[in-house]
């Protein structure tokens, strides 16, 4: 029972550390457009216009 006592801290530690940094990335705009990366497979890229299909 004497680990619970080191082991319900750390949990509690490492649970608020992955909410600081899900906080951190909501704000930093790593969630702005999830919908960009997914639609741009979609547009020709321009540096491939010389090059022959694969």
């Amino acid at each position: 029972m004497n680990v619970l006592t080191f082991l319900i801290p750390v949990a509690l530690l490492l649970g608020a550390a992955g909410l600081v940094a899900f906080l951190w990335a909501l704000r930093s705009g790593q969630y702005d457009d999830p919908e960009g990366a997914a639609e741009r497979i979609f547009t020709p890229d321009p540096m491939e216009k010389d090059t022959p299909p694969r």
